[in-house]
């Protein structure tokens, strides 16, 4: 783990999407995070220790799915399939598949393995088996202000975690997709998740807080931040977001938190939230084959 020196900075962004804003002063309180998303390796040796199981290995109850169809409610998990030509980038569904089978250990599907992927990101996490695995560690998850002011690295107000320039010199940072999203991908390097510590670390000594797999936060998601403090005696100090009532997605019902950092699926034509202020919403019962998480230990306060 790295530690992370208190400090204030400027939160969010006016310049990009809406969720972002506004750019507003936070302080947060010393930390330690880890210096990487935790690994397949790291979360089977949880596994061989508690026995836990993760969401998409368990079918859903359909008393919490009222009016789903049956045949819909089985274990398995949303895998990225990319189509075969372009398509309409309003229709996620084109390129998602809920696969019966998929889960951590088999992140494409039930014939796939994470065998030579131990130093890869685990993924197919939900947020209750990413609480788990902290639990069991003796951390937790981040907030959304601390995983923001560690993945800017020091560069407060910077466009991304390395600087203003999204590949300075040609050298690529980060694990984000490169080509026309979602049907051609160009990469030389990788299609998927990357090992981590493949791209180089921000100024704190971190790995992959760009792209590779988006990263749970503990914050219950809101659609926009707070209006900055009108005076410096004013700055929230280790705010936690938004409110659980209000953080429902508004077509299932379901309780969203906010994940950071983007993945290897952002692209320049699609999804450019491969930087620090960018967020996203993620439902607490949805795992996906490119979300994972790190934790962090908060240091007793004085």
């Amino acid at each position: 783990m790295r530690r992370i020196t208190s400090g204030t900075f400027r939160m969010g962004s006016d310049r990009h999407y809406p969720e972002e804003a506004p750019a507003h002063r936070v302080t947060v309180d010393s930390f330690w995070i880890d210096e990487t998303p935790v690994t397949n390796g790291q979360f089977q040796r949880f596994v061989q220790a508690t026995g836990h199981r993760t969401s998409a290995e368990i079918p859903p109850d359909p008393r919490e799915y009222p009016g789903a169809l049956p045949h819909m409610l089985y274990a398995g998990s949303l895998v990225f399939v990319p189509p075969r030509e372009p398509v309409d980038l309003r229709i996620w569904s084109q390129w998602w598949r809920l696969l019966r089978g998929a889960d951590w250990r088999h992140p494409y599907g039930p014939d796939s393995s994470i065998e030579g992927l131990d130093d890869h990101p685990v993924v197919h996490v939900a947020y209750a088996d990413a609480e788990a695995f902290a639990a069991w560690a003796g951390k937790a998850l981040p907030s959304e202000a601390e995983w923001e002011f560690a993945a800017r690295g020091g560069l407060d107000g910077a466009e991304f975690a390395w600087g203003d320039e999204f590949a300075p010199g040609g050298r690529r940072m980060a694990n984000t997709w490169e080509g026309d999203f979602p049907h051609r991908n160009t990469s030389r390097a990788f299609r998927r998740t990357s090992p981590v510590g493949a791209f180089p670390p921000n100024g704190y000594g971190l790995f992959d807080m760009i792209g590779n797999v988006w990263e749970w936060t503990s914050d219950w998601y809101a659609s926009r931040h707070p209006n900055d403090a009108p005076k410096a005696c004013c700055i929230p100090r280790n705010p936690r977001g938004g409110r659980e009532a209000d953080s429902r997605d508004p077509r299932s019902g379901i309780l969203c938190k906010v994940v950071k950092g983007g993945s290897h699926l952002c692209a320049p034509n699609y999804c450019r939230r491969y930087r620090p202020a960018a967020r996203h919403t993620q439902p607490v019962d949805t795992s996906m084959s490119h979300v994972g998480f790190r934790c962090i230990v908060r240091e007793d306060l004085p």
